[in-house]
């Protein structure tokens, strides 16, 4: 084998091996961006769920003739399975009503209720 054949046999190694070092890494980068698509699908998801959770709590409670729902505020963390009322109402009674809703609608999730009294 003279220089020149060896020179291109060489040549061509090194580019069949870089070839497959950039396969191996759109391989790579492919899988990674895949990762981060299923990860901010599910965020999506979970901050989808909220919304639907915060939705019907609510609904649910402006729904009740029991409770003046206009100073409640439904917050739901998807992540925590929590959904939390704040705000304020005029009695002890519309406050465990409130609960006793969000409860009954916020099934598997744990319910906090921070609502403050005020008449």
């Amino acid at each position: 084998m003279n220089v020149s054949q060896t020179v291109g046999t060489l040549a061509f190694l090194a580019m069949a091996a870089a070839c497959g070092n950039t396969a191996d890494g759109v391989k790579k980068d492919a899988e990674n961006a895949a990762e981060k698509t299923a990860e901010a699908a599910s965020a999506t998801g979970d901050a989808m769920g909220g919304a639907v959770e915060t939705g019907q709590v609510k609904t649910a409670i402006m729904a009740d003739s029991r409770v003046d729902a206009g100073d409640i505020n439904v917050e739901t963390d998807e992540a925590r399975k929590t959904v939390t009322l704040k705000g304020s109402v005029k009695t002890e009674a519309a406050k465990v009503i409130a609960g006793e809703i969000a409860t009954t609608k916020a099934v598997g999730y744990a319910v906090i209720n921070d609502l403050a009294i005020k008449p």
